[in-house]
C-alpha cells in the first residue's frame, strides 16, 4: 500500500480560520478496504485539531479546488464574553440591528464584482463572484452570518462582515453598500473582522465526478 502521493486541497484559509468541512484529492491505487484503513490510520497519526471523515472514489480528472461549484462560510458573532468560545467567535459588544444588516446583505446577491472587499495586491485575475445566499441569524448569545458563493476572494468574507457590522451600528447606511461595491475600492468598505469567528462549513461538487 505504500506509494508516493501529492495532496491537493480545495483551497486555503487565513491563519485562525476554522473549517467544519474541507476536501482534498490525491491519486493512488487503493482497494475499498485499503481506503477505509487509510482513514483509520490518518486519524491515529494526525493532531487533535483535525479529523478525516471519509474517502470516496472520483473520476480521474476530478479536482478538489477547480471542480467545486459552491462554498459556504459562517461567521460567528458573540455579544457577550464567553471564555469557552475564545478563538471561536468574535466578541462584539456594540448594539447592532440585524434587520439593517440583513437588508444590506441582501444587496450583495445582485452584484458580481467584489473588488471592494478583496485583499489588495492579491494578484487575482478576476474579482467576479456569484453570491447566492447571504443572511444573518440570531443565536441565544450572538449571531451567525452565512454566505454561499461559487468562489471567494482573499479576505472577502471578513471584509463583508466588517462592513455589515458598520451598517448594523449605524456608521454606514444600508443603501451606501451600492456605492461601496461600485467603487471597487477596498478603502471604501469596512474593516476586516478577526479570523477566529470564520468557518468554512461546506464545499459542493457536481454529482458526476463521484464514482
Amino acid at each position: 500500500m505504500r506509494q508516493p502521493i501529492t495532496i491537493v486541497g480545495a483551497g486555503r484559509t487565513d491563519t485562525g480560520v476554522h473549517a467544519k468541512q474541507m476536501m482534498a484529492h490525491f491519486d493512488a491505487k487503493l482497494t475499498q478496504d485499503e481506503a477505509q484503513n487509510v482513514v483509520y490510520l490518518l486519524n491515529r497519526y494526525l493532531g487533535e485539531d483535525i479529523v478525516i471523515f471519509s474517502m470516496q472514489k472520483v473520476i480521474p480528472t476530478a479536482h478538489a479546488r477547480f471542480d467545486a461549484i459552491a462554498r459556504t462560510y459562517e461567521y460567528h458573532l458573540g455579544f457577550q464574553k464567553n471564555p469557552f468560545k475564545q478563538q471561536l467567535q468574535y466578541s462584539f459588544h456594540q448594539e447592532v440591528s440585524l434587520e439593517r444588516m440583513n437588508a444590506a446583505a441582501k444587496l450583495l446577491v445582485g452584484y458580481q464584482d467584489f473588488e471592494a472587499f478583496a485583499k489588495t495586491h492579491s494578484g487575482v485575475k478576476t474579482f467576479l463572484c456569484d453570491i447566492t445566499h447571504a443572511h444573518w441569524e440570531s443565536t441565544p448569545d450572538g449571531a451567525i452570518f452565512t454566505i454561499t458563493a461559487n468562489r471567494f476572494l482573499r479576505n472577502m468574507v471578513r471584509a463583508i462582515v466588517g462592513t455589515l457590522l458598520e451598517v448594523g451600528t449605524g456608521k454606514i447606511e444600508v443603501e451606501m453598500l451600492h456605492e461601496i461595491i461600485q467603487s471597487k475600492n477596498r478603502g471604501q468598505a469596512g474593516y476586516s473582522v478577526p479570523a477566529a469567528g470564520l468557518y468554512l462549513t461546506e464545499i459542493n461538487y457536481p454529482s458526476n465526478i463521484f464514482l
